[in-house]
């Protein structure tokens, strides 16, 4: 016998249904009909039985949360998790495993209600009470690590999970080295740090160029938990920092001692060989792989060798590899392989055979294959394929590459076409648009310091300009502002 649904469970559950919430969407769309045949289930399944009904209203909050099949799903989790909290709604209150989920729906939603989630955290007394939900609410301000910072700070215990979300949001927003103070200070709270800690910092390490601490790491892992060193991230985030930090033979060593290593491994090794030019190794991974382990590469190890290829200018050996890639590994090319072909192609002034390769492509041709070629129109002053590829780029719409305005200015004022430089600086001008200044990491004793462009607020400003005093004094002139400029970035 089917259960009862109350004619009040039914209103509130038909309020959820997924055409209602996506005012974007085509009013003609069918809203997905499994969705709302478990919302009606679920909403009156044993009414009478209030845990049961939340244990299977957390489960779909679940499913929701995490964008199954739908974009306006982590929506409809929010409003159902808003009925949930409604007095006035016959569904049971959400417990301390609900609000995990919403907070992940809410880390998807734009606009996200992620402060007032937070309030009512606060208010209910879960926060910082509640372990899931603790970690749920980092996870969700982890974009923003300041905030994450915030919210870690008012943790009376703190565990290697949090630390690691707090590392690891510092990570992605190209904070490094604030992400190893915090876990610096994880030794001194006394909290051991497990291996997805360890990999989160060491993976900082190489983001930061940090080679005396990731070093210490290494050797803190050797004397401490020497079995992790068979792990293969933990594994791999060292072959990829000693790699990254100009120690491709301490890299290999890493890889040598490790006693199982997977596609995952063998992809980060076949990078070490990329990043240092060394394309014969590289390529030569993608055999030995079979051979030695009985792994067979994916495209992201392929991807990796064509990489090395291409920072060697081994082109005829990264053009081969394209094009036997799918009969010699059983993989298809993919849009990453071409735009990777195309760069090498670009990087050594054959504009033309990359032209010519972008229209064999079996896809369209995105930002970073039109970005390629404006690139090396800008190496080689091809004025008239910049203006092809700077076209297609605008076709991709805005934001498809910020800088490309400005190496198109850039490569009018190589060619002595100043009027036409002014122009696209006017153009840049009008539109706001403004270029994400790149910027650079050294270590030194220990310490990481980054540098931009025109940096007048570096706290060692006073010591960069004395060096640059001595290298001025050196060449037997006074330093000017293009020798400021070159200096801090």
């Amino acid at each position: 016998m089917r259960p009862y649904i109350p004619k009040p469970t039914f209103a509130f559950c038909h309020s959820l249904l997924p055409s209602r919430l996506r005012p974007a969407a085509s009013p003609t769309a069918p809203a997905p009909p499994l969705t709302v045949q478990a919302l009606l289930t679920t909403a009156g399944l044993l009414p009478h039985h209030l845990d049961l009904s939340l244990v299977a209203l957390n489960s779909l909050l679940r499913v929701l949360s995490r964008r199954a099949s739908s974009a306006a799903h982590p929506l409809l989790a929010l409003r159902l998790f808003t009925l949930m909290l409604s007095h006035a709604s016959p569904l049971p209150s959400p417990d301390h495993l609900s609000f995990p989920f919403a907070l992940s729906a809410a880390a998807i939603v734009v606009p996200s209600p992620g402060n007032q989630l937070h309030a009512l955290l606060v208010k209910n007394g879960l926060f910082p009470a509640d372990h899931y939900v603790t970690t749920a609410l980092l996870q969700l301000h982890a974009p923003r690590p300041g905030d994450a910072r915030r919210v870690f700070d008012e943790l009376p215990r703190r565990e290697a999970i949090h630390y690691d979300l707090v590392i690891g949001a510092y990570a992605r927003a190209g904070m490094a080295a604030g992400g190893l103070d915090l876990f610096r200070a994880m030794f001194v709270d006394g909290v051991v740090p497990d291996a997805v800690v360890l990999t989160t910092a060491i993976a900082a390490c190489a983001q930061a160029g940090a080679l005396e601490c990731g070093e210490w790491v290494h050797r803190y892992v050797e004397r401490t938990a020497p079995g992790l060193l068979g792990d293969a991230f933990v594994g791999s985030a060292l072959v990829s920092m000693y790699a990254k930090c100009g120690c491709l033979q301490q890299a290999v060593l890493v890889f040598d001692g490790m006693p199982e290593r997977n596609d995952y491994v063998w992809g980060t090794m076949v990078g070490a060989f990329a990043v240092h030019g060394m394309a014969e190794e590289a390529v030569a991974c993608l055999d030995r792989m079979s051979t030695e382990d009985g792994v067979r590469p994916d495209g992201v190890v392929v991807l990796g060798a064509l990489s090395a290829c291409s920072h060697a200018g081994k082109v005829e050996d990264g053009l081969s590899l394209l094009k036997e890639m799918r009969s010699r590994y059983g993989v298809a090319p993919g849009h990453e392989h071409y735009s990777c072909t195309v760069d090498m192609l670009c990087r050594v002034g054959r504009l033309v055979d990359a032209v010519a390769l972008i229209e064999t492509m079996p896809m369209a041709p995105l930002a970073s294959v039109w970005g390629s070629v404006l690139q090396g129109c800008r190496m080689y002053g091809n004025v008239e394929l910049a203006e092809v590829a700077a076209a297609e780029l605008e076709k991709l719409g805005p934001g498809a590459d910020e800088g490309v305005y400005v190496q198109l200015s850039n490569i009018y004022l190589d060619a002595n076409r100043k009027d036409d430089a002014r122009r696209v600086r006017k153009l840049i001008g009008s539109r706001g648009i403004r270029k994400v200044p790149a910027y650079s990491a050294v270590e030194v004793d220990g310490e990481v310091s980054s540098f931009v462009a025109d940096d007048q607020a570096h706290p060692q400003l006073v010591e960069i300009w004395s060096v640059l005093g001595l290298l001025a004094d050196q060449m037997g002139r006074e330093p000017d502002e293009e020798d400021t400029l070159a200096t801090l970035s």
